[in-house]
């Protein structure tokens, strides 16, 4: 996290620093302060979205207060308070602080510019109170990203297709604040109007006992019969589709599907060099990805239990690998309208399933045997990064970057043909390989069993 904190932190001091000349040099007869007031609404809408997804209420801090004779006010405030301190909120700092002093030193008004600084300080803390208040609101809901994004994408449209031209009002209204600085009592009382709100709404819930209050509901039972076509590998493959259907945290894995089934139409219309093979990879491999990463860490709740049975762990690698592969199948075939866009395509997906099932089934089991991080399955599904360790954002680079590198040369070097050609006869070897591929992997397990039990045992 150090390491992204200090990325994003450079990038804006880069634009910071080179936004005035980029504009001048781009827009060679608009002036740069006027032309950068109208990119800011897109900041504000991709600010608040990165928000909802990564930024979070500090309520950990809180806990301990609730047991100390503290008033509910304080410790409202104290959190509101310190979410103003957030990283989110210091880092347009690095792009408007150099942009301002840029300004100053070509000769713009000194005090416009300051007002004009402290007014998108102003908006970056709307958006931190916004953002907890879509949080709180939209949590109640199963898909508690859907909110944010149709208000989001409501006010992108609305833009684009020039219904409402929100960016050049907003443009012309911080406009006016920097020449008028009394027009700063507007933003200051809509942050004070969030605030308030988000005081209300946190009170509600500042509450010692909350989280013991039971919510009662109707539980529908499934008929999972047909599994037991696939002999002594069936119970765990239930415990897996009860896992998906039934907990926050997995059954993103599902919804994704949509998602990447859908991401062909974004790709393919003009697709260039490797991108065949990532799209094929993405789009037949996305439960594999999404579910697989997690594995075994989706049973961590009660992975002690499970390794003191009397199982094989054959068996139950098997089933994880006997569902990967299943979906893998059916996304295969849920694909075939894109031969739409051209039978290279329809080619290309095939191949890539075939590598999937044949090569990244076992890249992702055998990244499993280096997972360590505990999975609660009850938290917020969408873009939840607890329990995510190195190994989910290492496993990447194998599971997509590798077979873009070995279809691109391929077709670099002889034609599309020999490119998926390769894909598929990897794919096909690891299919012909499966059971001694299985060994290694179970015995990487087995030597790992006692220390993710341990690790699985801590809440992390």
């Amino acid at each position: 996290m150090g390491f992204f904190a200090l990325y994003f932190i450079i990038i804006f001091l880069a634009l910071g620093v080179g936004m005035f000349p980029m504009l001048k040099k781009i827009f060679p007869e608009s002036d740069p302060f006027v032309m950068f007031n109208s990119f800011i609404f897109y900041w504000i809408l991709g600010d608040l979205v990165i928000r909802f997804f990564f930024q979070k209420l500090p309520v950990m801090s809180v806990k301990p207060l609730l047991t100390l004779p503290i008033k509910r006010k304080k410790v409202v405030n104290f959190v509101l308070g310190k979410s103003a301190l957030s990283f989110f909120n210091f880092l347009p700092l690095f792009a408007i602080v150099p942009f301002g002093v840029t300004l100053i030193s070509k000769e713009y008004n000194v005090s416009m510019v300051l007002v004009w600084m402290l007014t998108i300080v102003i908006f970056t803390l709307i958006n931190n109170y916004l953002n907890f208040i879509i949080e709180s609101l939209s949590s109640k809901t199963e898909l508690s990203f859907l909110p944010i994004i149709l208000i989001a994408g409501g006010l992108f449209a609305l833009n684009h297709f020039g219904i409402i031209n929100i960016s050049e009002l907003l443009a012309a209204g911080i406009q006016s604040i920097a020449n008028n600085p009394l027009f700063l009592i507007i933003p200051i009382l809509i942050l004070v109007g969030l605030y308030l709100f988000n005081f209300k709404i946190l009170r509600d819930k500042l509450f010692l006992d909350s989280s013991l209050k039971t919510k009662t509901q109707e539980v529908y039972a499934s008929n999972l019969e047909w599994t037991k076509k696939f002999g002594d590998i069936a119970p765990f493959m239930q415990l897996d589709l009860k896992l998906l259907w039934r907990n926050k945290r997995p059954k993103s894995s599902v919804w994704m599907l949509f998602l990447g089934l859908s991401y062909g139409v974004f790709i393919y219309p003009n697709p260039l060099g490797a991108m065949y093979a990532f799209g094929g990879i993405i789009i037949t491999g996305i439960f594999l990805i999404n579910f697989g990463q997690f594995i075994p860490a989706w049973d961590s709740g009660y992975y002690k239990m499970l390794m003191s049975q009397n199982i094989r762990y054959k068996q139950y690698l098997k089933s994880k690998y006997t569902l990967m592969t299943l979906s893998v199948i059916i996304l295969f075939v849920l694909s075939i309208p894109y031969v739409y866009f051209g039978w290279k395509i329809l080619l290309a997906h095939f191949a890539a399933a075939i590598y999937n099932i044949g090569v990244n089934t076992y890249v992702i089991l055998l990244g499993g045997s280096f997972n360590r991080k505990k999975i609660d399955l009850n938290q917020r599904a969408a873009f939840n990064f607890q329990g995510t360790g190195a190994v989910q954002w290492i496993i990447g680079l194998p599971l997509i970057v590798l077979p873009m590198g070995i279809f691109g040369i391929a077709k670099w070097l002889f034609s599309f043909e020999i490119g998926i050609s390769v894909l598929i006869f990897l794919g096909v070897l690891g299919i012909i390989l499966h059971e001694k591929l299985m060994k290694f992997i179970t015995n990487k397990y087995l030597n790992s069993k006692y220390k993710m039990i341990a690790a699985f045992d801590q809440d992390n």
